[in-house]
């Protein structure tokens, strides 16, 4: 299948787009490069030992879109093409509703437009708020989120259910991430944030790498055993196999369907640092501060409908997410600025 990317330049897309290649299918980037980078595409190609099709473009674009559309036979769309940080969208809430929704939008209505009818939605364990109890599973009732960021991945994914029972030829998969670490064994790519890190692991391999002086940890008050906040850490390399046994699911099957991709086993802040102490053997200078806003104490997967229903499961560990994490900040401390 060929498959285009939305956003497929940033840190989940670049290693999707291997997992892909590698699986035999064909792949096409459009990233406006907002928080990537083209190096990124280059590097696929490098890993692959694929050609790899990639336009500079902003998915809210619409003529851009349909351009690409006509000019390749797509037969699924992934949507990672959108702004992702939670601090950030409590400060930016305008930003996000309009940058995240237009590109679900314009992807929707160029797909209408050139026969596309199958979707992977890159979606959140945000949807699930902060009512819910642990472990999330795919049928809870969603909304009551703690931040703009995840309130527009529920109406991204309300528009896409709604898009999906209008037209019966539509596929929709749904996956919800909970907490993507790690990188490519090789090193080649890996999460390379623009500016400040708003996620925890690249801010602890910036530390490690000598880029920043210490790591602030938000909160050491909350209502866990060692009072920081708690998350499903997944490794980025089992998130991409996730989506190509999407993709491939999306194309024998009509209608939406969820899945949370996740290991079930959460990890705090404090465990995460001495994770990485202990792979890296270099030592992570951190210091507490308040609560962010936003931030739950604590949730994870129950992951048990991927596996039953995809074939898919989380299979490398914390010290693999921590070992490849920093391998690929050793190699390029600047990230793909080097």
């Amino acid at each position: 299948m060929l498959v285009l990317l939305a956003g497929g330049a940033g840190y989940i897309g670049s290693h999707t787009a291997v997992q892909l290649l590698d699986a035999g299918h064909d792949v096409v980037i459009v990233d406006n490069y907002s928080n990537s980078s083209p190096e990124a595409v280059k590097r696929i190609a490098e890993i692959t030992g694929r050609p790899v099709r990639a336009y500079e473009a902003d998915v809210k674009d619409r003529d851009a879109v349909s351009r690409i559309m006509q000019e390749n036979s797509i037969d699924c769309v992934i949507h990672f093409a959108g702004l992702k940080a939670v601090g950030e969208s409590v400060r930016k809430p305008i930003e996000y509703y309009r940058n995240n929704i237009d590109t679900t939008l314009t992807l929707l209505e160029c797909m209408n437009e050139h026969g596309v009818r199958n979707i992977v939605f890159s979606s959140s364990a945000t949807v699930y708020g902060e009512e819910n109890p642990y472990p999330y599973i795919e049928t809870m009732r969603r909304g009551s989120c703690s931040n703009p960021y995840g309130w527009t991945k529920y109406m991204m994914e309300q528009i896409l259910e709604d898009a999906a029972k209008a037209d019966p030829e539509l596929s929709v998969v749904l996956l919800r991430y909970f907490n993507p670490i790690g990188a490519h064994a090789s090193g080649r790519i890996g999460e390379d944030p623009q500016g400040i890190p708003n996620n925890l692991m690249p801010y602890v391999s910036q530390v490690a790498v000598g880029r920043r002086d210490h790591l602030t940890v938000f909160g050491n008050d909350y209502p866990t055993p060692d009072g920081t906040c708690r998350r499903d850490y997944i490794h980025v390399m089992d998130l991409a196999d996730g989506h190509v046994k999407a993709v491939e699911f999306a194309a024998r099957n009509k209608g939406t369907e969820v899945f949370n991709l996740g290991t079930g086993t959460p990890y705090s802040v404090v465990e995460i640092v001495e994770a990485f102490e202990r792979n890296s053997g270099v030592p992570v200078k951190y210091e507490f501060g308040p609560r962010r806003d936003g931030d739950l104490a604590e949730f994870w997967a129950n992951a048990d409908k991927a596996r039953e229903v995809l074939g898919w499961t989380a299979s490398r560990t914390l010290d693999e997410m921590c070992r490849d994490s920093w391998n690929w900040q050793k190699q390029n401390p600047e990230g793909y600025g080097n």
